[in-house]
Order: structure tokens, then C-alpha cells, then sequence
């Protein structure tokens, strides 16, 4: 093991699981635990779970679980020893590890370091002669002051092959480090390195403890493509980020604007809207909307005014209303995005935009009203029907009935009549919704779509007595004593499931060395996936009243005959095919 036990133990002990946690998640106290949204999937009422008693979470709804550890793997994205070197920091820990990384592998500590170097020699170069050309398009052509770019850290790439490389050179960086952190590429004709930004302004990317994680690159020709960005490395992920979070979060109490561009949101920055943010280079993500609830609870999403960007905008609504958020939608006029209509018409014309910033349902409504004429009964009849299914999907009954009597009024029918139309195909959809819930639970309790632990559906009974079986071992230090000391007879091979051999193998081999089993090292072994269906084994147990030794002795004689079924079962199969293919032979003969 790469850092020692004791150290992760300590990094464990001195680690506020419901302090680390309610960092990243608004929690509210429920009896002795804590509950709130979870991060690892959109849900508008809560099923996530921290226990500060077992220093462990859990949601009931995805599966996700485990320990602090587990959570900082699952929520940036790490390995193991690379979560446990970002909690021991967080501790005041210093780690001396035994041994080296062995792969070349890059460390995100790393890679704040190398964008941080970066960054300083991409903005040196946008002040001097040979980034001219950038400072003037800053300065000039998008009209922002030397302390804007300061700021925000811009800087210029320039457009020679290897200028960025050679300085990181000199700064002890490695080709292969450069190109796993997105900052050179490798020629397939030659082998040798060049920068991956070459004649862009540069935007750093920073998160909100400061590190520079990324760049994004706008080019200063007609080269493709406009925007250029790092891909994902151990200390960025597109997906999990948002530009300007770093100085939006201090201003997001009333809410957040989110913006499509750097661009955008640098120029509402410079007139004093603080709070705005922007997605990288793609679609909002259902982790960027989960990341909003933790600074606000109202986006006004302030997008483009071209058909791309309403597209977008609508889009967006979803994602960030299945997170349970206050969406507003900004409709620019007489300018094609924020940034523009700021410089035309100044803060003051944009702030009452802000204020008469329409409801997802005005804004949806709306467009369905333009799209069809009143006058004619045929598109009365249409627009009718698309307004039904739009406040038919609102949850609220205040709202249905609010939305019920504006819409009649517009339509010229009566509200009784839409109401009863509104409550069918409300009726409809849970039907149907019903329907699927109920063939998917079906699915799952036949093990079908088990992605964690695909043996499942191989024979469900044998899973069940092995989850019943590992979690009672990682529960009760005497059932662990039990197996160890021969008194229940029970092995590796007796497992069925390939998840359920590496989980009892571990433990055991844990119990038995200087220690014994510590649940927290399980992650250097598991995935977070498999991690989360290890603390559903705990949860299980910790549930049910009687976990003694007849449990233990049940499950394991359980175990054992639905294996001797299967291995008898997979043995005829084996056997009928080698009697098929005789049986086809003699034929041919």
C-alpha cells in the first residue's frame, strides 16, 4: 500500500464526515443522522444520508454509500490514495508514502501545480509584444479594463509550436505530464511534443479553493474550433465545473445567472453582476446543476438570443428543475447575447431584465402560444393539448390550478373543461410512469441490469445469502472470529458471485493481519460503485433486529446449497453441449 495504514486511519479519525459532506451538501439534522439532496444523482426530495455514528453515508435512491474516503472518490472523481492525500491536507496531515507511484500516473496535486505555472506564463506572454494581438481583442474589440484581465487571470497562447512546452520544461515538467494534463501533444510522425493552445486567449478555469484546473482557449484567426478546452485530468472534469464559480459563489445568496460563454460572464462581472457563471464548452450536466444547489436556489438562465440558444435554454430548465431549483429564463432583446446588450444599453436596462425574468411555465407557455393562431379552432385545439401536458407535469396542485385559469382565459374556454383535460393526462402519464416503475423493479429483483455486480442475475437467492453474509462479517468482529478460527466453515470459493469472493476474501485477510478489518481500507481494493453496494450490505443488517450467529449459520448454509445448484446446473449445461456436438458428429458421419 502506497501510504501507510496508520496514516489513513488518523486521515479517517480526524475527519468530520457530516463537516466534509455538508461542504458539498446542504444537510439537515433528522433524529441522530443527517439527510439531504444527493449529489450523485437529481432528486427533488431527499434519500441521501450521513450517519456520524459509523462515520458512513448512504442514499437510498442511487446506491451511492461509503465512507469519507469513498465520497471525495466519488465526488472528484480520484483514486484512493489520491482521496486520502486530499483529506490528509484538509486534516493538517502530513504523508510520508512508502513507495513511489509506480505508473507514471499524474496526481492532481500535480496538475494544480503545472496549471498554475501555466497560467503565469500565458498571462506574461498577453503582456507582452508577442501577445498584442490578444490584449488588443480584450482591451479593444470586448472592452475590458487591465484590472478585469488581472482578475480573471486571461492570458495568450501563442501561435509557436512548442514555446509553452519548453518553459514547462525548464520548470521540470515532463512531456507525458504535459500531455495527461492537456498542455502538449504528442506527434504521431515525430514523437515530439507542441502545445495543445497555440494563438488563443486564454480563460484559466478555477475552482472554488483557488487551483487553476483547466483553460479554455477562444482563437485569434478563423481556425477550427472557436473555443479549444482541457479535456479531463485527475483534477478536472467538464461535467463537475463551472467558470467564475470561484468569485460567483461569494455573490449567490439571491441567485446565480448562468451564461453560455466566458465572454458573457466576464462582461456581467465588470458591470457588477458578480454572480454569474457559465457551463465549459457543453450542455448544463445534471452534476453542474447539483453543484448550484449548494450556493442558491434560483438560476436565471441568461442565454444567447438566437434559436441555438433558446434550444439550450430549454434544455437547461429541465436539468436544473429536476434538482428541485427556481428557474428563471432572461429573454435578450435587440442583442444577440449578455455580453453585447450590456455594452449597447449599460447595467441598469439589464437589471430590470433580470427583474422581469419569466417562470419556466410563462416562458414555456409562451412559445407555445406564438406558435399557433387563436382564431383558428384546429391550432385553439393544439395549443390546448401542449398546454395541458405542460401544467399536467407540475407537481403542485396550487400551481395546476393558478396556470388552469391564466391559460383558459387565453384559450376562451372554460376552466372545467381544461381542467378535466389537464387531470387525464396527469392520470396518464403516472400510469404510465407506474408501469415502468413496476417492470423495472421486477427486473431488479431478477438481478437483470446489475452493473455492480452483474452475477446477480445468475442466481439471485445465492447473491441475497452473500450480502447477507459480508455484511454481517463487516458488522460484528465475532462472526469475523467465527470463520477465521474454523468454527463456520466457509471459503473464498464458496462465494458465487465474483464481487462476493473479492469482498469475503479481503475481509478475512484483513481480520487476520496486525489491526484486523478496518472498513475505510476497503476502498483501496473496491471501486466507489462497489463501495456504495458494501455500505447497502451494512444498511441491511443495521436494519433487521436479529443478526446473531443463527443468522450467520443460515445464510451460510443458504450460500452453500444455492452454489452446489448452480455448479451442478453450469456442469449438465457443459455436459449436454459436449453430448450435441457428439450427437452432430455422428450425423456427419
Amino acid at each position: 500500500m502506497m501510504i501507510p495504514r496508520e496514516v489513513v486511519e488518523e486521515v479517517r479519525r480526524r475527519t468530520d464526515i457530516v463537516e466534509l459532506i455538508g461542504s458539498y451538501v446542504t444537510l439537515k439534522r433528522a433524529g441522530s443522522n443527517f439527510g439531504g439532496l444527493c449529489p450523485f444523482h437529481s432528486e427533488k426530495t431527499p434519500s441521501f444520508t450521513v450517519f456520524p455514528d459509523s462515520e458512513s453515508f448512504y442514499c437510498f435512491g442511487c446506491g451511492a454509500g461509503g465512507d469519507a474516503i469513498t465520497f471525495v472518490m466519488k465526488n472528484e472523481n480520484l483514486d484512493y490514495p489520491s482521496a486520502v492525500e486530499v483529506l490528509a491536507a484538509r486534516a493538517g496531515i502530513q504523508i510520508v508514502k512508502e513507495q513511489e507511484k509506480s505508473t507514471g500516473g499524474l496526481t492532481r496535486k500535480r496538475v494544480h501545480d503545472m496549471n498554475k505555472d501555466a497560467a503565469k506564463f500565458f498571462h506574461q506572454c498577453l503582456l507582452a509584444p508577442i501577445g498584442a494581438e490578444g490584449l488588443k481583442y480584450l482591451t479593444e474589440k470586448r472592452g475590458l479594463s487591465m484590472a478585469l484581465i488581472k482578475h480573471f487571470g486571461l492570458g495568450f497562447a501563442p501561435g509557436s509550436f512548442n514555446m509553452l512546452t519548453d518553459y514547462m520544461h525548464k520548470k521540470g515538467y515532463t512531456d507525458a505530464e504535459l500531455a495527461q494534463g492537456f498542455l502538449c501533444g504528442i506527434s504521431q510522425k515525430n514523437g515530439r511534443a507542441y502545445d495543445y493552445f497555440r494563438n488563443r486567449v486564454m480563460f484559466p478555469i478555477i475552482d472554488t479553493a483557488g487551483n487553476v484546473i483547466a483553460f479554455g482557449g477562444r482563437v485569434m484567426d478563423d481556425s477550427k474550433p472557436k473555443y479549444l478546452n482541457s479535456s479531463d485530468t485527475p483534477a478536472f472534469q467538464k461535467r463537475k465545473n463551472l467558470f467564475a464559480l470561484n468569485f460567483a459563489k461569494n455573490h449567490s445568496t439571491d441567485r446565480l445567472i448562468l451564461c453560455e460563454g466566458y465572454m458573457d460572464v466576464i462582461s456581467l462581472h465588470a458591470y457588477g453582476f458578480e454572480n454569474a457563471v457559465a457551463t465549459l464548452g457543453t450542455a448544463i450536466t445534471p452534476e453542474q446543476a447539483r453543484l448550484m444547489t449548494k450556493y442558491t436556489k434560483q438560476v436565471i438562465i441568461c442565454y444567447d438570443a438566437d434559436e441555438a440558444g433558446q434550444r439550450a435554454a430549454v434544455k437547461a430548465m429541465e436539468v436544473l428543475g429536476q434538482v428541485g431549483m427556481d428557474v428563471r429564463v432572461l429573454h435578450v432583446n435587440d442583442a444577440k447575447d449578455p455580453d453585447e446588450y450590456l455594452r449597447k444599453f449599460g447595467d441598469a436596462r439589464f437589471r430590470r431584465l433580470i427583474e422581469g425574468s419569466r417562470t419556466e411555465f410563462s416562458y414555456k407557455s409562451e412559445k407555445i402560444f406564438a406558435k399557433y393562431s387563436m382564431d383558428i379552432p384546429e391550432e385553439r385545439i393544439k395549443a390546448s393539448e401542449e398546454l395541458c401536458a405542460l401544467i399536467a407535469a407540475t407537481p403542485s396542485k396550487v400551481e395546476r390550478e393558478i396556470y388552469a385559469s391564466m391559460v383558459a382565459d387565453k384559450l376562451k374556454i372554460s376552466i372545467d373543461s381544461l381542467k378535466n383535460d389537464i387531470e387525464r393526462t396527469r392520470s396518464k402519464k403516472l400510469r404510465a410512469l407506474k408501469q415502468k416503475e413496476s417492470k423495472d423493479a421486477g427486473l431488479s429483483a431478477k438481478g437483470y441490469g446489475d452493473r455492480v455486480n452483474p452475477d446477480t442475475a445468475r442466481n439471485v437467492q445465492a447473491v441475497a445469502a452473500e450480502e447477507a453474509i459480508i455484511g454481517l462479517l463487516m458488522l460484528y468482529p465475532e462472526h469475523r472470529k467465527m470463520i477465521t478460527s474454523g468454527t463456520i466453515a466457509l471459503t473464498e470459493e464458496d462465494f458465487f458471485s465474483a464481487l462476493g469472493k473479492r469482498a469475503f476474501a479481503r475481509i478475512m485477510k484483513m481480520e487476520q493481519e496486525e489491526g484486523g478489518f478496518s472498513y475505510s481500507l476497503l476502498g483501496e481494493d473496491f471501486t466507489p460503485d462497489e463501495m456504495g453496494r458494501l455500505q447497502s450490505m451494512l444498511q441491511k443488517r443495521r436494519a433487521l433486529a436479529e443478526n446473531g450467529t443463527a443468522v450467520l449459520r443460515a445464510s451460510v448454509t443458504t450460500l452453500l446449497e444455492q452454489k452446489r445448484k448452480s455448479d451442478a446446473r453450469e456442469s449438465g449445461d457443459v455436459v449436454q453441449s459436449i453430448q450435441q456436438l457428439l450427437d452432430a458428429k455422428k450425423k456427419k458421419q
